[in-house]
């Protein structure tokens, strides 16, 4: 298994393969809603990338996207991140890898926050974020929705100081 950033001219075809892979149980804990299926809008909207403000990593099995990780802009420097892994592969390490990556690229482009939400029901999920965001804050919101916050921290360095003055 690899994971690596997602680009938008293959998206759809991932986006297309982790969504069937996932039980209509795994999008309804994804999506927070049944989701029986993609629709057109739907999918544009999570292929949508842009590699900065809209950027994801997928995680591939023998070149089949097994899941994938997104992250969108919130603001100059918070991103919301969801996250989505094939039934199969489900509670055997991918989406550790798949959030590992994606604060990786997230600390890369700059971000300070990850924030996202989990369905209080989402153990395995919530179960996850303790364990791949140690001192996350996590509080509860209305609906069973729990409010996942974690500040990320990146080293300035003197390329970037000098890069930032030049921008």
């Amino acid at each position: 298994m690899r994971v690596r950033e997602m680009h938008s001219a293959e998206a759809g075809d991932a986006v297309d393969a982790v969504f069937h892979g996932l039980s209509p149980r795994s999008r309804y804990l994804r999506f927070h809603a049944p989701v029986p299926r993609l629709t057109a809008s739907m999918r544009r909207r999570l292929t949508d990338l842009d590699g900065h403000r809209k950027a994801a990593v997928v995680a591939e099995c023998r070149r089949q996207p097994i899941g994938i990780a997104r992250l969108i802009a919130t603001g100059d420097d918070a991103a919301e991140i969801a996250l989505a892994v094939v039934d199969p592969w489900q509670r055997r390490g991918v989406g550790t890898k798949l959030i590992a990556a994606l604060s990786r690229l997230a600390t890369d482009l700059r971000y300070a926050e990850l924030h996202g939400d989990v369905l209080g029901e989402n153990q395995p999920m919530l179960h996850l974020v303790r364990r791949a965001f140690p001192g996350a804050r996590l509080t509860r919101a209305e609906d069973d929705i729990v409010r996942v916050t974690y500040p990320l921290t990146f080293e300035l360095t003197h390329e970037d100081l000098v890069a930032g003055l030049r921008w």
